[in-house]
């Protein structure tokens, strides 16, 4: 293998990585955010665009 090849093949390995760190990240922040969504609507919080829960 060459000395450009390895370059390329370390670089397209360090880019893979970054992006599945970054996929791993946004879904336990998912994860996380509908569980304190859960939590809040079970304490009874309601959305602002919630017009069910809106006297009119």
């Amino acid at each position: 293998m060459t000395v450009h090849a390895l370059y390329v093949l370390a670089a397209y390995s360090v880019s893979a990585l970054v992006l599945a760190a970054l996929v791993g990240w946004i879904l336990l922040d998912q994860r996380a955010r509908r569980r304190e969504l859960a939590e809040l609507e079970a304490s009874g919080a309601r959305r602002r665009s919630d017009r069910r829960g809106a006297a009119a």
